[in-house]
């Protein structure tokens, strides 16, 4: 959710065990470094358990990925010990260099999950890049696969290339596709 809702979201979860993600540098990760690292803490300190931060596609499309650590980073140490960050890698903008190459930088920045789409650009999760992603990253580091997520057997494939998680809007449709034999 955005940051402006996450006080009142958690004042109306308040008792409950629903976990708050607030997205931040919605959505294309263009906002300057310290502007994100203090919309991450502010969300953290309003109660946003996750922070789904998008990456600055502009910086991986030149090639600099030591700027899209450093900023990665900063989000990082902001709401270090609050909440955890999923970096949004925009993957259906990359290419398959730009991804790996991405998902090491948010690896070496601290963050905890590399997440493949906001579902608001072009492109959605695919196999091949959640297991271009998997394949990048150390152990300690999961992904998320989002966008695009429509069926059980997408996510089944997603979950089998790597996923830890799967990011979707069609949660309902997803368990009812589930067959007793499916192994899920």
């Amino acid at each position: 959710m955005n940051g402006a809702h996450v006080a009142s979201a958690r004042d109306f979860l308040r008792g409950s065990k629903v976990q708050l993600a607030s997205v931040i540098g919605f959505p294309l990760g263009a906002m300057a470094k310290k502007a994100k690292a203090f919309e991450a803490e502010l969300a953290a300190r309003d109660g946003a358990t996750e922070i789904d931060m998008v990456m600055r596609i502009d910086l991986a499309k030149t090639g600099e990925f030591t700027g899209v650590r450093d900023d990665i980073r900063a989000v990082v140490d902001a709401v270090r010990d609050q909440a955890i960050v999923k970096v949004i890698l925009e993957t259906g903008l990359l290419t398959l260099e730009e991804i790996a190459r991405a998902s090491r930088a948010a690896d070496e920045a601290g963050a905890h999950f590399v997440k493949t789409c906001t579902g608001f650009s072009t492109g959605s999760a695919t196999v091949e890049h959640v297991a271009l992603m998997k394949e990048s990253i150390s152990e300690r580091m999961q992904v998320k696969a989002s966008g695009g997520v429509r069926s059980f057997e997408q996510a089944r494939s997603l979950i089998l290339a790597g996923a830890d998680r799967i990011g979707t809007s069609s949660g309902v449709t997803l368990i009812k596709g589930a067959s007793p034999t499916s192994g899920y």
